[in-house]
């Protein structure tokens, strides 16, 4: 194996990038753009539910229970119907999400120590979102009920019972409960499978389709030195993009790495290998750029976003997905990640990961040599 000839090979690859726009738009801009975006934009939290009170009651204590609603941040008040028809218009219309009806006679009923109902209509077209706006208004909605009968058994004369199960919740590793301090680390894998498979997936095919191919057979240069001197430009963009995603995410989001910085940096880099040698296989095997590209996004782009346990659980999907997330290699990078970042967690917990990460750069990296011998190099 040659330095001189990787080096040749890595030095007309670096050209054809600074040449390339549009490959270098994609390793640098939309890396930037997914940071910036998935940090601002993409948050699984719930805060500032818009809702709509209609007051049939109007007394002092229906009031109260209003303004202890606008107290909390999880709630906005942004309507305040006559009728309960206009409160459902307005959740027909998409301006509000929940709506809640205190009915008249309310607080004579609580005030005579009888059950007063309360109506919540809720928008449940996302199943989610209204999962946790329940949750919050149940939650909001005990806390006054428990107010309130704590005031009838002083009114009694009964003494203050304290409840069975005192729960004390302690909050681990994400104690904010951001969905953005696992997210933006997430992002990582999406710019690696970019950077490293999506590019990749475009320089053999680019041979193939230009008519260069034929000529490469002709050099003496061995299939190891070419798949090097393809893969080394690629892989100082992938790491450059992993320094930035990295500042950016302290700096922009104040998310900080707790556990070793260089452990990071060591699983990048595997896994920057294993999405490389994936582009690599893929476009030594389609031949075609645009197949090459598409194949790309279904086979790197596409599971790691959705099937890695990055934003959607997988716990949650079915059994034959469950068994595709075990051989999504951004699973195993991600689940670094949390613990890196997240769990303050070291190489003694995440070994394993690791190790299955350098097994499929093998495997890959096997294959596309085995197809570079068949087509004669």
């Amino acid at each position: 194996m040659s330095p001189i000839k990787i080096s040749a090979i890595a030095r007309k690859e670096f050209y054809h990038l600074i040449r390339d726009f549009r490959s270098l738009y994609l390793a640098f801009i939309i890396p930037l753009l997914l940071i910036l975006l998935f940090g601002y934009a993409l948050s699984l939290d719930v805060n500032n539910i818009e809702t709509v009170v209609v007051d049939y009651d109007r007394t002092e204590l229906s009031r109260d229970f209003i303004r202890r609603l606008q107290a909390s941040s999880y709630f906005e008040v942004v309507a305040y119907p006559e009728k309960q028809e206009d409160a459902i218009n307005i959740i027909d219309h998409g301006k509000a999400s929940l709506a809640i009806i205190i009915p008249p006679k309310w607080t004579a009923l609580l005030r005579a120590d009888r059950v007063s109902p309360l109506q919540i209509i809720f928008d449940g077209s996302d199943p989610n979102f209204a999962g946790i706006a329940r949750g919050y208004i149940t939650s909001f909605v005990e806390a006054y009920n428990q107010e309130r009968l704590l005031d009838y058994l002083n009114r009694q004369g009964v003494a203050k019972i304290d409840p069975p199960v005192d729960g004390r919740i302690r909050v681990w590793f994400n104690e904010d409960l951001e969905s953005r301090r696992f997210i933006v680390p997430g992002i990582i894998a999406i710019i690696i499978v970019m950077v490293g498979a999506m590019l990749t997936s475009l320089v053999i095919a680019r041979e193939y389709e230009n008519g260069t191919m034929e000529t490469i057979r002709s050099l003496p240069i061995k299939g190891v030195e070419f798949i090097l001197g393809k893969a080394i430009p690629y892989f100082f963009i992938g790491l450059t993009d992993v320094l930035i995603a990295v500042f950016m995410s302290q700096i922009l989001f104040g998310i900080v790495i707790k556990s070793s910085f260089w452990l990071m940096v060591l699983a990048s880099t595997i896994y920057l290998f294993v999405a490389l040698s994936l582009g690599l296989l893929i476009s030594i095997t389609v031949k075609s750029q645009l197949v090459a590209n598409q194949m790309a996004i279904l086979l790197t782009y596409m599971p790691s976003f959705l099937l890695s346990n990055f934003v959607f659980p997988v716990e949650n999907m079915p059994e034959i997905l469950r068994v595709v997330n075990r051989v999504v290699p951004a699973t195993y990078f991600i689940d670094i990640l949390n613990g890196l970042y997240l769990r303050n967690l070291g190489l003694e917990h995440l070994w394993s990961d690791y190790l299955v990460l350098v097994a499929m750069f093998i495997i890959f990296s096997i294959a596309t040599l085995f197809r570079l011998v068949k087509e004669g190099l």
